[in-house]
């Protein structure tokens, strides 16, 4: 009796350890689907008192104050749903949700950010944020000004990386990629860190992928769009979609790009650190 006991405690025991493995693999294989999941009933929690417009891929959260606003931003997300789709070569799944914060504190606070940060928009979990035109351009020039100088291209860019490597890429990659689209897109692009007589200098890669939030931020974004440049000026713009395909299949940025490019990501290094030499020294 006691050695049946036994053999039906380690039976379910394996039974439990097997369950907790393929529970462990499920959450890796389909994290980004649950945190999609997660900030989506977060915003739906707390944005319940927000109007809803529908436009034909977006759904659209503002308050009242922003009413006269939601046209402009309909007609600038679809421009950009239809300009970075079609720079992707796909489009992404189901309606993305626009929250459209009337000022920059709510937008902060909607991120957990301090108080004081300022943005335009960020991109988390499936859905894009915004700070309400209003609160930073006049009138006049809105439309004209938030579709060239607004959020919507960069972050929707921001979306299409997260959608097609599932969630797993590092920070500079997915700034550099939004950079890179959106200056392309729309011909903006942040101002030079170095253009006032600063001396210039960059980060190492491991630096930028360990600690880019901690870094200077003008400086990490710059360096970012940089390196998307020299590769697309060396290997081609497709070779960045490669590199997206790959971190899809859950590689490592290292292998990703050692994949796609036929390089050993060290010579990769090099070459990246040959190009920033020319506008500044390593730190």
């Amino acid at each position: 009796m006691l050695g049946i006991r036994e053999f039906g405690s380690v039976k379910t025991a394996s039974l439990i350890l097997v369950l907790l493995l393929l529970a462990v693999l499920a959450i890796t294989r389909y994290s980004n689907v649950l945190l999609r999941f997660a900030v989506g009933q977060e915003i739906n929690l707390k944005t319940a008192h927000f109007s809803v417009a529908e436009t034909e891929h977006f759904k659209i959260k503002y308050t009242a104050v922003d009413q006269d606003y939601v046209p402009i931003i309909s007609r600038a997300s679809e421009q950009a749903y239809r300009s970075v789709s079609q720079v992707f070569g796909r489009e992404p799944q189901g309606k993305t949700v626009i929250v459209v914060y009337p000022d920059s504190e709510s937008l902060a606070a909607s991120f957990g950010w301090d108080r004081d940060q300022k943005a335009m928009g960020g991109y988390w979990g499936g859905s894009i944020r915004i700070l309400s035109p209003r609160a930073w351009i006049d009138a006049a020039d809105a439309e004209k000004v938030f579709t060239r100088e607004g959020p919507m291209v960069h972050e929707f860019a921001h979306l299409m990386v997260d959608e097609i490597t599932r969630g797993n890429y590092n920070r500079w990659w997915t700034e550099g990629i939004a950079q890179y689209v959106e200056k392309n897109l729309t011909g903006f692009e942040f101002a030079d860190p170095f253009a006032n007589g600063r001396t210039p200098y960059y980060y190492q890669l491991d630096s930028l992928e360990r600690s880019f939030d901690s870094l200077d931020q003008q400086v990490a974004y710059w360096q970012s769009l940089k390196i998307v440049e020299y590769l697309v000026d060396e290997y081609g713009q497709e070779c960045l979609f490669e590199i997206l395909e790959y971190l899809g299949q859950g590689l490592s940025m290292k292998q990703a790009v050692e994949n796609a490019l036929e390089v050993d990501y060290s010579s990769f290094e090099s070459k990246v650190y040959g190009v920033l030499n020319g506008n500044g020294r390593e730190v």
